[in-house]
């Protein structure tokens, strides 16, 4: 059975090539047999509540993934740092399941940990903060309370702002912090993980201790084409842009 992972889409009608790519990717999948597709977080460039897709022109790509999810295609979702606030709405209109991180998949040839990948970046204290606060219940009801228009203004000085951080902020804030990753991988027996967030695409070796290996795979965004890894029996393939990397994983 292969899976597919994807993440960092950032759909938006204001991106209009990315609905197409989308599309035709999801058909690309359906057409190899791939029926299992996990989209790591940030699927949507931001998402102001269930109630509010037809506002912000989302409406289409929820039609896509339904559309898929009717043919048998099986889509499970995680929950970005931009669409923190999809729920069981968004779930029913489009078929999809939304799993909770860190999700610990498990095949017959592989364990692997799947986070969107903010948690990992612990260096950016500023975004921690910001992640802890949107994240609590409380605030998500207080949010989802105001109206539409508030929340899209609301939602777009966030964007602008952290926009503007991420152009002075040097590069390895934002990047995963090492002991983070490996704290992640102690949690469980897994010894893959995949993410996105960062979008620095590329297959990481990990070494735990002296005799333990672990292997980090970063997907990509989507900004210049579709970035995915594929699990098929016992070897993940990466591919972004122009690359392809593979790991072969050791019974």
């Amino acid at each position: 059975m292969s899976i597919a992972f994807i993440s960092d889409l950032h759909l938006t009608p204001d991106e209009s090539a990315l609905g197409p790519r989308f599309k035709h990717y999801l058909s690309d999948l359906a057409s190899l047999g791939i029926q299992n597709l996990f989209i790591l977080g940030d699927l949507f460039e931001y998402w102001l509540g269930d109630d509010a897709s037809e506002h912000l022109g989302q409406s289409d790509y929820e039609t896509i993934l339904k559309d898929f999810s009717d043919i048998g295609m099986a889509i499970s979702v995680l929950h970005g740092n931009r669409d923190f606030l999809l729920g069981s709405e968004f779930s029913e209109r489009t078929g999809c399941v939304l799993i909770s991180e860190p999700f610990l998949l498990v095949t017959q040839t592989c364990q692997a940990v799947l986070l969107h990948g903010d948690s990992l970046c612990t260096d950016d204290i500023e975004h921690q903060t910001f992640r802890n606060m949107v994240r609590a219940p409380d605030w998500q009801r207080n949010f989802l309370r105001k109206p539409i228009i508030e929340r899209n203004k609301l939602a777009q000085t966030v964007r602008y702002r952290s926009e503007y951080g991420k152009s002075i902020k040097p590069l390895d804030i934002m990047d995963v912090n090492q002991s983070a990753v490996v704290d992640e991988f102690n949690k469980t027996n897994a010894r893959v993980m995949i993410h996105g967030h960062t979008h620095r695409p590329g297959i990481h070796r990990i070494e735990l201790n002296d005799s333990d290996t672990a292997y980090r795979i970063v997907l990509g965004d989507w900004a210049n084409g579709p970035s995915a890894a594929v699990l098929n029996d016992n070897v993940i393939s990466l591919s972004y842009g122009d690359c392809r990397e593979e790991l072969v994983l050791t019974q």
